[in-house]
């Protein structure tokens, strides 16, 4: 699969499409932002599963990276999903900026490519997650006037419970 570069203002950094060899890059930024969640052994995915199921024959996820100096930096990662209510949506499952990187605005470059990623594939919308305890992503969220809901709990059931 070849990379999509898009256009970004900031040169030393490069916005494309995620491939097959970035995905080790990609699952550190993720055990990255585990870690800054309190949350470091609840990772169970693999490069090997990764790679599967996003390159395999039946992808369910997507991901584009920044990168400086040739080096992955932040990803944005996303499927899509289906709302009885709202039609397609967009699901952002993760925003990723690797910490020394952070204040580089690389976050609102990463945010505002997945939202025209949705709005290209005429998506009603894109929703998220951001835990209640992360002030400085709850007033990233802000900015792009989000509604920040209360009230819904989030429900799972892991069918491999040797993974927490």
């Amino acid at each position: 699969m070849e990379s999509t570069f898009y256009f970004t203002p900031m040169s030393d950094f490069k916005l494309r499409t995620g491939t097959q060899d970035d995905l080790e890059a990609t699952l550190k930024l993720i055990q990255e932002l585990a870690d800054f969640e309190r949350m470091s052994d609840q990772v169970a995915n693999t490069v090997e599963m990764m790679r599967e199921d996003c390159f395999g024959k039946n992808p369910v996820f997507s991901f584009i990276v920044v990168e400086s100096v040739n080096e992955i930096v932040g990803a944005s990662i996303y499927y899509y999903r289906y709302s009885t209510w709202k039609g397609k949506r967009l699901w952002l499952e993760d925003l990723i900026v690797t910490e020394k990187m952070r204040g580089k605005n690389l976050g609102k470059l990463l945010f505002e490519e997945t939202i025209k990623i949705g709005k290209a594939a005429n998506c009603t919308g894109m929703m998220w997650q951001v835990l209640d305890w992360n002030e400085q992503a709850i007033d990233f969220y802000k900015k792009y006037n989000s509604k920040i809901e209360d009230g819904w709990l989030n429900c799972h059931l892991n069918f491999d419970s040797d993974k927490g």
